[in-house]
């Protein structure tokens, strides 16, 4: 088996699949399913699924046959084998099913004619059906197959008749010689139940003895002769019945190209059928398959999870990002969001219905290289590490522009500033590669190289910090963060040890944490919910004034890393007399205070001395309406500023 089709959990597609199919030969097929590499055979098995799930539900399940030993009875008839009656009542049965679909689809011909065309493809074969109904029931030769059957069945009948008159009158003569009323049969002979100390008084064979030895089932010397012409008759009856048999086996295998071609045709159905029975189930829908490098999800829906219990899907990626970071909290759905489009992209590949809303469209993946482990292992280790990082090296080797790369917890399991290092330069090599590229982190610096990199996007999972709970409802374009700080807090942890914790975070000395964080209620009274603040932020109750601020700590232009939320910025304006910097961020400027800033790169590194910063931070129509202004005045025309 594939071992990223085991990754992303395809195997359980396909036993759903297996358990919406009826004919064991479609099962087979079913169970070797992997995604087509062909546009046109996409589209085509897609448009199969999809008539097939209209007609599925407008007029119910399709009659498809089992086709039970159908193969191996065709291979009988070739050998030149005589067929038993259950088997030719097989054949009987297949032929009765297919007259059935071809009924079902021509009643489906207005909704789809593509798919009622594969009803008429399939060859009517109701003649050899009633040759083989009128010679078999109930999986035995009729005596009325033919009319030397019935004649020599007849004899029969006549002949135990009269060796039963006969044992009758022996047995009302001397009654007091047996030990039964009735004659009975041993070895398919009939013979009278004697007592042992009248043995002699009978004529005839011994052929059996009772378990007591009291009693002897002798055959009287009167009823051989007819015995012997009953066995002849037999042997007839016999010759006969395989006679029917050889001829009804031949009939079969005269039609042996028409009954393949139907066998062909039903297991096609079945396997088309199951496809659209798993449509149903899923609630699910066609999405639009294309080869260009674009993925867009609408409510998707991971098709292993109840509806009810599933947070929808958005995502986007291609066109004008190739590669989307995701970032959030452990248990927040980052490696459920991975599975989700990987496999939902495998589905359409294959054929099949996605659980996702209309409009969804899913690009054609040459592979699927996918490192998704367990995101909740409570040990990690070098050897984690080394496996992890063997499956890394090998997807490098193989990516192409047309692969779709499905990483979790990139550089996870080792030194943590070694493993960012490692999680940028995959990062940069996908990027090079070409190819489309999903990832989670856990490393902030991943995040700062994924918004500072263009064709890179970050994205999160949502989390509920009143609850503290997550949410799995993914956030493109911002990034996550653990919230581990956030949780101690609401889960009581001092708050002497959260300051500690977040110095030791955010890189701060003590007298630079501007805000008192994790205040605490005192427990209500009992029998009540305890329910805690969470962090209050709260402003600095000593104002700085002018003369404690540090002489230009940041200039216009440098490059600011925003605490404790760690968006980075460009400095807009420098400290004013109240310490905020306008830091623009994203292309919007907020006011921050200095103490939360991280100086990363300096304007004299980024830019030369006479760069004009109103290419970053003025919007186009400002520089326009400038540039105007510049060659005179211009009535009407303005220049809007943020504040």
């Amino acid at each position: 088996m594939n071992q990223n089709e085991q990754i992303l959990e395809f195997h359980k597609i396909r036993e759903m699949l297996c358990d919406m199919a009826v004919s064991e030969e479609a099962k087979e097929k079913l169970k070797q399913l992997s995604p087509f590499h062909k546009e046109r055979k996409c589209i085509e098995q897609l448009e199969e699924t999809t008539q097939a799930r209209r007609i599925y539900d407008t007029y119910g399940l399709p009659p498809v046959c089992t086709m039970k030993n159908l193969e191996n009875i065709m291979e009988l008839c070739r050998a030149g084998a005589m067929l038993l009656p259950e088997q030719l009542s097989e054949v009987a049965g297949f032929i009765t099913g297919c007259r059935r679909m071809k009924q079902y689809l021509k009643k489906g011909r207005d909704l789809e004619p593509g798919m009622a065309s594969y009803g008429e493809g399939i060859y009517d074969l109701t003649d050899l059906c009633e040759e083989i109904h009128r010679a078999v029931r109930y999986d035995e030769v009729n005596e009325n197959a033919s009319p030397d059957l019935r004649a020599v069945s007849r004899n029969i009948e006549q002949v135990q008749s009269r060796i039963q008159e006969k044992l009758g009158q022996m047995l009302k003569r001397n009654r007091q010689w047996f030990s039964g009323d009735t004659p009975v049969q041993r070895n398919q002979i009939y013979v009278l139940p004697v007592k042992k100390e009248y043995k002699n008084q009978v004529s005839g064979s011994v052929i059996e003895v009772s378990g007591s030895k009291g009693t002897c089932f002798i055959e009287p010397s009167s009823t051989a002769r007819l015995r012997e012409e009953l066995s002849c008759l037999r042997i007839e009856k016999e010759d006969e019945i395989r006679r029917i048999l050889y001829e009804l086996t031949g009939y079969v295998e005269a039609k042996g190209k028409e009954l393949r071609f139907n066998m062909e045709m039903m297991q096609k159905l079945d396997i088309i059928f199951a496809k659209a029975k798993l449509s149903a189930q899923m609630d699910a829908i066609p999405p639009v398959l294309t080869t260009e490098r674009r993925i867009r999800i609408f409510s998707g829906r991971h098709p292993l999870i109840p509806k009810d219990q599933c947070v929808p899907l958005d995502f986007k990626l291609g066109d004008e990002y190739d590669g989307v970071v995701i970032t959030g909290p452990n248990t927040g759905g980052k490696t459920v969001a991975l599975k989700t489009v990987g496999l939902l992209c495998m589905m359409a590949q294959c054929g099949l219905h996605v659980p996702a809303g209309d409009g969804t469209c899913l690009c054609m993946n040459s592979q699927y290289l996918c490192d998704i482990g367990d995101g909740q292992s409570i040990s990690e280790n070098l050897s984690t590490f080394s496996a992890h990082m063997t499956k890394v090296i090998d997807i490098l080797n193989r990516v192409n522009e047309e692969s779709l790369v499905l990483l979790d917890e990139l550089g996870s399991g080792t030194d943590p500033a070694e493993g960012m290092g490692i999680a940028v330069a995959v990062l940069e090599e996908l990027k090079k590669r070409g190819c489309l590229f999903l990832v989670t982190t856990h490393y902030p610096e991943v995040k700062i190289y994924a918004e500072k990199t263009g064709g890179i996007q970050n994205a999160r999972m949502a989390f509920d910090r009143d609850t503290l709970s997550p949410l799995y409802r993914m956030e493109q374009g911002v990034a996550g963060e653990s919230c581990a700080l956030y949780i101690a807090g609401r889960l009581g942890m001092p708050p002497g040890l959260l300051k500690k914790a977040e110095q030791a975070a955010y890189g701060l000395e003590s007298e630079q944490v501007p805000v008192k964080i994790w205040e605490q209620k005192k427990p209500e009274p009992p029998g009540e919910i305890v329910r805690f603040k969470g962090p209050k932020i709260q402003p600095i109750q000593e104002k700085p004034s002018p003369k404690n601020l540090p002489q230009n700590t940041f200039q216009v232009g440098d490059s600011v890393c925003i605490y404790p939320q760690k968006d980075t910025g460009i400095v807009y304006k420098p400290a004013d007399e109240m310490g905020e910097v306008i830091v623009q961020v994203k292309g919007q400027k907020r006011k921050v205070p200095y103490k939360r800033l991280k100086l990363l790169v300096p304007a004299s590194e980024l830019y030369p001395d006479d760069y004009d910063f109103s290419i970053i931070f003025d919007t186009v129509a400002n520089r326009k309406a400038r540039h105007k202004m510049g060659k005179g005045h211009q009535p009407g025309l303005e220049i809007q500023y943020d504040e």
